[in-house]
């Protein structure tokens, strides 16, 4: 029976020790894809959800990016710039590699 039960948590054991291997990329404004950048060189735009609240949105044609964009106080900002599930603005800027679809 314990045969069994270690049989089950090992696969369990080599995932959490990805995890680590993962974790230890914290800085999220670098792309680390192999047209790797820093973030900041492209440009954001505005992807509006189904409750109609902004969302900042990059491309870059391999990847794609996205953050609730929030006021200064931690709430959601919900401009009324595009209708709901509408993306606006040069989100797509800045890109080296051209968009597949």
């Amino acid at each position: 029976m314990k045969l069994i039960k270690l049989a089950a948590v090992l696969p369990l054991v080599g995932l959490l020790g990805a995890c680590d291997e993962l974790g230890d990329k914290t800085d999220k404004t670098v792309d680390r894809g192999f047209d790797s950048k820093h973030l900041s060189t492209l440009q954001a735009g505005i992807w509006v959800d189904p409750n109609g609240c902004d969302h900042w949105i990059i491309d870059d044609g391999v990847e794609g990016y996205l953050s609730q964009r929030l006021d200064k106080y931690g709430k959601p900002v919900c401009s009324g710039t595009a209708p709901p599930t509408v993306a606006t603005g040069p989100f797509k800027e800045g890109s080296t590699f051209p968009d597949s679809i």
